[in-house]
């Protein structure tokens, strides 16, 4: 009897010492599945409650964040940061996943970009697929009709006070937006934006953009590091290997505010020791203070 007593005891304490850790979970979050039909694709949303949601029926602004494997728990982390030790309003964040399947390298390659580049040669990053280009406007196309109608029925958010982050590629999703259809958000906190993509394609697009409207209703930050420029001895061009991002970001913004458009609040801020890498959680934090208002 004690022998078998002592077999079990032992056992227990293997299984226990093979049962997997813990894994850390962010409260007040949640996941969920969203099909995008038109794309025959699926992806999730992460969603970030503030922590009076439960206690009210207040609704609250709410920020629609790409590349949210990585940028999700850093959005969410600094905007209750700022809520709790700088006064600033609470927030839903709606973190926007990449597509179930799909290496985040090959999902945001497609969903981010406005054109397949006239001239690259990049590999794909998953095995036996060829990379993909060009669908931001289906994609967003998505956000606009079937991620907003599911936040909005499912959250108490306010949709007259949304919120675009991008960084990088994201950055040219916002600008997708911002071109086409500028009042899908009412603020755009664009970082380190890939201005160089496709030859400068942007560029082209605000041009036709400007040509085409008398105002751009939006208000836009842009924010990029001041290490993000091209290195010395070198030519600059709209080339990825020989971009130089901080003078092209100048020189969009620059672009943008001599349209003189009434409606347009843009601003710039270089942080000038950070690069491509680093530079996110300055962009967000500055640009969330461009646009939300203190804890009433």
């Amino acid at each position: 009897m004690k022998r078998r007593s002592l077999l079990i005891v032992l056992c227990c304490l293997a299984n226990s010492a093979l049962a997997a850790p813990a894994s850390y979970v962010l409260e007040n979050t949640e996941v969920r599945d969203i099909r995008a039909p038109a794309l025959k694709r699926d992806y999730q949303l992460y969603v970030a409650l503030p922590d009076s949601y439960r206690q009210g029926n207040k609704r609250y602004p709410v920020l629609f964040v790409t590349d949210a494997n990585y940028a999700f728990p850093v959005v969410r982390n600094i905007a209750q940061r700022l809520n709790k030790h700088a006064g600033m309003e609470e927030v839903v964040v709606v973190g926007l996943s990449y597509a179930n399947g799909d290496g985040g390298v090959y999902s945001r390659r497609r969903d981010y970009t406005p054109t397949t580049p006239r001239k690259h040669d990049y590999r794909s990053d998953m095995p036996g697929r060829q990379p993909a280009f060009g669908e931001a406007k289906a994609y967003g196309q998505f956000i606009s009709g079937e991620v907003f109608p599911f936040i909005a029925s499912n959250y108490r958010v306010n949709m007259q006070r949304k919120v675009f982050i991008g960084h990088s590629y994201g950055s040219l999703l916002g600008l997708q937006f911002l071109l086409t259809e500028p009042r899908t958000f009412e603020h755009y906190i664009l970082g380190s934006p890939s201005l160089w993509y496709d030859a400068g394609i942007m560029f082209e697009r605000e041009q036709a953009y400007a040509a085409s409207h008398k105002d751009l209703p939006a208000s836009v930050f842009f924010g990029i590091g001041g290490l993000e420029k091209l290195a010395a001895g070198k030519k600059r061009s709209r080339a990825e290997e020989d971009a130089d991002m901080l003078a092209d970001v100048r020189e969009f913004d620059g672009k943008l505010t001599s349209r003189k458009f009434p409606n347009l609040k843009t601003r710039l801020r270089v942080f000038e020791d950070e690069d491509h890498a680093s530079v996110f959680p300055f962009v967000l934090t500055h640009g969330l203070r461009a646009y939300l208002k203190a804890s009433q």
